[in-house]
């Protein structure tokens, strides 16, 4: 895995906590610290897109985003857990981790070619 790759894990965990942070601040630390997430998260995903192709980079963003914003609530903020969303979620997970996979084949077999 490349860095630009980790920076796009780092930003769908970003994204989580901004997106908690919307719905659970309540002090002006507490949002600040929501804007720090969303700028970073931001900027990760926004360097990354520098070096792989946007429409899979914001994909697995989003999608981890998803999938971790769900967990979290299910965790820490007394979401109830159900087995259909869950599923739901893993399913989800398979498309991020399939994007991943052939963005890398795709990746190394043009440069290959290239060289």
């Amino acid at each position: 895995m490349n860095r630009h790759w980790l920076y796009v894990i780092l930003g769908g965990v970003m994204e989580v906590l901004w997106v908690s942070g919307l719905k659970y601040s309540s002090n002006v630390l507490e949002w600040l610290l929501t804007i720090l997430a969303i700028v970073v998260s931001f900027y990760l995903i926004i360097e990354a897109s520098k070096h792989l192709p946007v429409g899979t980079v914001y994909a697995v963003f989003t999608g981890l985003g998803t999938a971790g914003t769900v967990v979290t609530e299910m965790l820490f903020f007394g979401e109830p857990f159900r087995w259909s969303k869950t599923l739901l979620i893993l399913i989800l997970l398979a498309g991020v981790i399939g994007l991943k996979l052939i963005t890398a084949d795709e990746a190394t077999n043009e440069k290959g070619a290239d060289a």
